[in-house]
């Protein structure tokens, strides 16, 4: 099938589905979509603000398929137009080739060459942390039991990987000359630095932790403002840190703990700006229970697993909905959201292989 797929591949990755901005309708992409998949019903459904999600079903299937179709932007280390698919001896390259359309087009050419039933589910909001094309669609009576989520797993199924929470984090002090004696603790950007050498400490004492494969808490402070002069008393201070859970390390624990490492006074604003939970969701006591079930299903599909990942996906959010899932698809992590981003066609033939197999079986 590898032809069909890259004849699919050199279609999607002619659209602009970049985001940011998101700049995108109902129509382009989606009007290819369509027309590939006779026979399917067809649902699509905007979101607001380019988050589009196109829902197509053959017959009466339990197990879902989702790729997202939105791609990162690119910039000027591209060697050629990003949206020009480039085909050599072993690789397709082209914007979104990896992460995740070489995904999308494998779905198509396998649903033309078998007849069994099928369900896809297609979104462009997943590179924004701004979930409503998943959001909406778990809100609906969908009637599936599991899914399989396209991001680059080498077309291995990863049962696991780390939760993702962004948070914003002001300090308060009070203005004064820096000669002062009491400029060592009415300084917010001393707090905040007192803060970050407490939350750097108690992340290393994390290392022992483990789950799946999965070791330690990460943490970044990945930006730190305020004050105004080196002789004056910051009376503002502003940090922005993010954290990746392991499924057996509660999110709101970790809030609580991060939230409480200076005192209370010295920080004005403790807002989380972004969460996605960790897969397989559900809490700690039923974590390796549901990968459990995950594995069971990567057994049943005779899909090779892999290991547990760093990286953050949305299987995280069908799973905190009920359903078992799953995180499969074509390519390697380290070609995403790179220059000149590029998948191994012998990734893109394995996944479309494999999906008209799972379509044509009764597992």
């Amino acid at each position: 099938m590898l032809p069909e797929v890259l004849t699919h591949l050199q279609a999607l990755v002619s659209y602009d589905t970049r985001n940011p901005p998101r700049d995108i309708g109902t129509d382009g992409i989606f009007d290819y979509l369509r027309s590939q998949l006779p026979g399917f019903r067809i649902e699509v459904t905007d979101h607001g603000a380019g988050a589009v999600s196109m829902l197509a079903v053959r017959g009466n299937p339990r197990r879902l398929f989702n790729v997202h179709l939105d791609t990162v932007p690119s910039s000027e280390a591209w060697s050629a137009d990003p949206h020009v698919l480039r085909v050599t001896e072993d690789r397709a390259i082209g914007l979104g080739a990896c992460d995740i359309k070489g995904a999308a087009a494998g779905l198509l050419a396998a649903a033309a060459v078998v007849d069994g039933d099928a369900a896809f589910l297609f979104s462009t909001d997943e590179e924004a942390n701004d979930a409503r094309c998943i959001a909406g669609f778990l809100s609906t009576a969908h009637g599936f039991s599991d899914v399989l989520v396209a991001e680059p797993t080498m077309n291995e199924a990863v049962l696991a990987h780390r939760g993702i929470s962004s948070v914003l984090l002001k300090f308060r002090g009070v203005a004064g000359h820096a000669s002062g004696a009491n400029a060592m603790q009415a300084s917010a950007l001393h707090q905040a630095i007192r803060w970050g050498g407490k939350a750097l400490d108690y992340v290393e004492a994390q290392a022992h932790q483990r789950f799946g494969g999965l070791t330690g808490l990460r943490f970044n402070i990945g930006r730190v403002e305020g004050g105004i002069k080196a002789n004056m008393i910051a009376p503002s201070a502003e940090l922005r840190f993010g954290f990746r859970p392991l499924p057996s390390q509660p999110i709101d624990d970790l809030h609580e703990t991060f939230g409480t490492l200076v005192d209370a006074g010295a920080i004005e604003r403790y807002e989380e700006t972004f969460r996605g939970p960790p897969l397989p969701a559900g809490g700690v006591a039923d974590a390796e229970h549901r990968r459990l079930e995950a594995r069971d299903l990567a057994d049943a599909l005779d899909l090779p697993i892999g290991n547990a990942v760093d990286f953050w996906t949305e299987a995280s959010l069908f799973s905190a909905a009920g359903l078992t899932a799953i995180v499969y698809g074509p390519g390697h992590i380290a070609q995403a959201h790179t220059a000149d981003e590029w998948v191994a066609l012998e990734q893109l033939q394995g996944y479309a292989q494999s999906v008209a197999r799972v379509i044509g079986s009764k597992a």
